[in-house]
């Protein structure tokens, strides 16, 4: 339904710079918005876009005090802009009902109050799920698990045995949580598996991402905190403690018996090693690999992973060595010619 730009300011709690009575239908990135469109202008490196855009407006910081376009100032944005998609392009998720014929529970298990299982679901042994919960065709929850009320396993999520998750807790397609760690011993040039007899612990509003996979621990658990986001295509290795309210971003791995603390930002295709410990409110830059513990409120970048200040120093000297060698390769040649002439004159 379309808003005037004083009912979207209203909604959002912005304050309109230029014609507030400006008809707004739609939303999109600034470089793509069209006339009757929304945008918004978080990162200052898109401010040439500002008077670029054919967005009817735009919303953008207190640091923006004027543009051709008329504004929303807000104090976040991007958050802003997240609330005015959901107001002028509601996204309505229907879920199931019931529980289909195809489903199959085991003995002894505990259904709470309007629990969904969609065709061909699986439940093992004296599982419980409780209130609300939804369980989306052809997945699979192995025995004495336990999963929370209003929680959502999209199809194909895979939860194995005695692993306990909580309530609020979304995971996405293609999913395997609680599958055997890595280990193994080699005996006599044979690889022995090592038995994985613990478990996994999803606390609440925990959002898993498509082909996740979190391994059971050898002994204790693999925990993974309140609140915390976990991308497409991460792997969580066994034992690993991961605190409230991270962010774990696509393609990332985590070693065995990897702790990280609360707030913990890990980029795109970040490698830990086993053993380390992230603290709270790090970050972890995309593609680093991390071999050693990291301190809290600390950023890294690189590989082997630096303070991204000490990276930073380090990447520009490197992309400074064609011109180093070539002066060092003048060097030598001078070096040479002189050499050349002090033995002609010795002679």
């Amino acid at each position: 339904m379309p808003r005037t730009l004083k009912e979207i300011a209203a909604f959002v709690g912005g304050e309109v710079i230029g014609d507030e009575s400006v008809i707004i239908s739609g939303v999109a990135g600034i470089q793509d918005a069209e006339k009757g469109d929304i945008t918004f202008l978080s990162n200052p490196k898109y401010l040439p876009f500002l008077d670029r855009t054919h967005a009817s407006a735009v919303i953008t910081s207190h640091d923006v005090t004027s543009s051709v376009k008329p504004l929303i100032r807000t104090d976040n944005p991007s958050l802003a802009f997240t609330k005015i998609v959901s107001l002028l392009v509601p996204y309505d998720v229907v879920h199931p009902k019931g529980i289909h014929p195809t489903a199959i529970v085991g003995k002894n298990v505990t259904l709470g109050s309007d629990v969904v299982l969609g065709p061909y679901v699986v439940i093992g042994d004296n599982a419980v799920i409780k209130d609300k919960t939804i369980i989306y065709n052809g997945c699979s929850v192995g025995y004495r698990t336990t999963i929370g009320s209003n929680t959502v396993l999209y199809p194909h999520v895979t939860v194995r045995e005695q692993v306990t998750i909580g309530d609020r807790v979304v995971i996405h397609s293609g999913s395997v949580i609680g599958s055997f760690g890595f280990g193994f011993v080699t005996v006599n040039g044979e690889h022995r598996r090592i038995p994985q007899v613990g478990t996994v612990i999803i606390e609440d509003d925990v959002e898993i991402g498509s082909c996740v996979t979190i391994d059971r621990a050898r002994f204790d658990k693999t925990s993974i905190g309140k609140g915390t986001k976990i991308d497409n295509l991460v792997h969580i290795a066994h034992n690993v403690n991961i605190g409230k309210n991270c962010f774990i971003v696509a393609q990332v791995g985590v070693s065995g018996s990897t702790k990280i603390g609360d707030n913990v930002i890990l980029a795109g295709q970040a490698g830990l090693v086993g053993h380390i410990e992230i603290g709270d409110n790090a970050i972890v830059m995309a593609q680093s690999g991390v071999n050693k513990s990291v301190p809290a409120n600390t950023t890294v970048w690189g590989y082997p992973a630096k303070p991204d200040k000490t990276a930073k120093r380090v990447n520009a000297c490197v992309q400074n060595l064609p011109k180093l060698f070539d002066g060092v390769s003048e060097l030598r040649k001078k070096v040479e010619e002189l050499e050349a002439k002090l033995n002609n004159g010795i002679k």
